[in-house]
């Protein structure tokens, strides 16, 4: 009897830890203590990512040596060299300055400094650990992705 109330207690853990929720809900089971730094001009910050299958295929391909640059009046992009092949799980809510994004049709990372809605083929990968103050720095800059 206490040999199988260990094995629940010990699947109901298991269980409790994938389900959605924490800061992210819905987009799986939080982060994942997985960190990446980004550098470009004289700005070093990192983003700890979600334990997703997208945001692992990512982290997979580092290092990287990329472009940043603005789009749009809310977030800086930066083109992989190739597109990532696994979806996440669904669409999220709850947007929020500082999250890092995959847009799916056009294989680009999105960092995100002021709001933004969800739209199709977007697919949140984790945080910016401390802030947006990085990303307002205007213009086109070489960028370094590196596993933490």
């Amino acid at each position: 009897m206490a040999q199988d109330m260990t094995r629940r207690s010990a699947v109901g853990a298991i269980l409790a830890a994938g389900l959605p929720g924490g800061a992210y809900g819905g987009t799986g089971a939080g982060g994942s203590g997985m960190k990446i730094q980004f550098a470009f001009d004289s700005h070093v910050f990192t983003a700890t990512l979600l334990n997703e299958a997208p945001a692992q295929e990512l982290a997979a391909m580092l290092p990287l040596d990329l472009t940043i640059e603005d789009y749009s009046n809310n977030e800086k992009i930066a083109y992989l060299p190739r597109k990532l092949t696994r979806r996440a799980n669904a669409s999220f809510g709850n947007e929020a300055p500082g999250d890092l994004c995959y847009y799916a049709p056009w294989g680009n990372l999105v960092l995100y400094y002021a709001t933004y809605h969800y739209s199709p083929g977007l697919i949140r990968l984790g945080r910016l650990d401390d802030g947006v103050q990085p990303l307002m720095t205007r213009g086109k800059f070489p960028l370094r992705a590196t596993r933490v």
